[in-house]
């Protein structure tokens, strides 16, 4: 059981930049707004978090975030309903699986009364930067990271949790094309795929890259083993549609479990949709391309939510995804923002009124 934070000190700005804010034009995480959550793990345990204006942070040159990459984050969204409730999605989930990405990392676990209510205090002072428009959203980014000294190669003693916010319009626009890796891995049995560890990140890029001067804008992360099952894609969860069951591979060591991955799972068996949690195998996708039974692909995560597939290359050959009219991946994205936004019931208990 959560107990509560009461003394939360909240440190304001001196001037707000939200009147400098173009809110029809907002590009995703590139506007931050005036304040952010700070907290500090110190002599062995968590302080209290406070409050204070989003600013550059100082660092020794010899943090051990710089050396030893002890870095986790989280990503999550608040919302304004019609009355200016403020509004998130599944966020207990989101605390979870940062103390589990903790763990992972040898990385103090965090309270959880100093995560939710530092998170409510912050979305109180910044209330006005939640943006109303549809599909924008106060995106928030839940961080630790190690900041102890030392070049000796053991977990740091000393960490810096953060939240800081950016309203941002839509993660991506339109569908995209991606490209099935047959070399590169995300990663591997036995390391840190699950957690949402930097790391991770930083070793997509490049695979990334090369995918980009191919011409397709992402990636399909197959086992690291013999590169013949589907996994993750880019840096979101995957799902198959293959007739009119839908498919998405099992949670493991290498791959996340996606807090809206698991919503679309739900929502989906709510709609009668037949569901296989099971491993997908290249092979199968690309059978199920050539006969024509593969119907859908899309990524699903946080940023942005669900996004569709239209093609996918392989081997040196493109396959085209079909144009249909009602496709899952839309029917169940506006079951999930009108759920977020409270434009509908929610049966489930997600949505979370701050």
């Amino acid at each position: 059981m959560s107990t509560i934070v009461n003394d939360i000190e909240v440190i304001k700005a001196n001037h707000t930049k939200i009147h400098d804010i173009d809110f029809n034009n907002l590009k995703f995480g590139h506007v931050f707004s005036d304040h952010m959550l700070e907290c500090d793990y110190k002599d062995g345990k968590w302080h209290t978090p406070k409050v204070v204006p989003y600013a550059p942070i100082s660092l020794d040159p010899s943090a051990k975030i710089f050396h030893y990459g002890q870095s986790i984050f989280e990503g999550m969204k608040a919302y304004k309903d019609e009355d200016d409730n403020i509004l998130l999605f599944r966020p207990l989930d989101n605390f979870k699986r940062l103390n589990i990405s903790a763990k992972r990392l040898a990385i103090p676990e965090l309270p959880e009364a100093f995560f939710m209510d530092g998170l409510k205090t912050l979305l109180k002072v910044d209330s006005d930067w939640i943006p109303k428009k549809e599909g924008s959203s106060l995106y928030i980014r839940p961080f630790i990271f190690a900041t102890g000294k030392g070049f000796h190669a053991s977990p740091a003693d000393e960490y810096k949790f953060i939240i800081s916010t950016a309203p941002s319009g839509a993660y991506f626009a339109g569908k995209v094309k991606v490209l099935i890796e047959e070399k590169y891995s995300r990663s591997a049995n036995g390391g840190v795929g699950f957690a949402k560890a930097g790391g991770n990140y930083a070793g997509q890029f490049y695979p990334t890259q090369l995918a980009v001067k191919k011409g397709y804008q992402q990636v399909i992360w197959t086992d690291d083993n013999t590169h013949e099952y589907i996994e993750e894609a880019g840096a979101m969860n995957i799902f198959v549609r293959i007739n009119d069951t839908l498919i998405t591979g099992p949670t493991s060591d290498r791959i996340l479990d996606g807090i809206t991955r698991k919503s679309i799972i739900e929502l989906a068996k709510t709609e009668g949709i037949p569901v296989e949690v099971r491993k997908i195998t290249v092979s199968e996708v690309v059978e199920a391309a050539k006969n024509g039974t593969l119907k859908e692909m899309f990524g699903a995560g946080t940023a942005a939510v669900i996004s569709p597939i239209a093609g996918f290359g392989y081997k040196n050959e493109d396959f085209d995804l079909p144009e249909l009219e009602n496709t899952f991946a839309s029917s169940l994205k506006k079951r999930i923002t009108d759920i977020q936004t409270n434009k509908a019931e929610d049966p489930f208990g997600w949505r979370y009124k701050v």
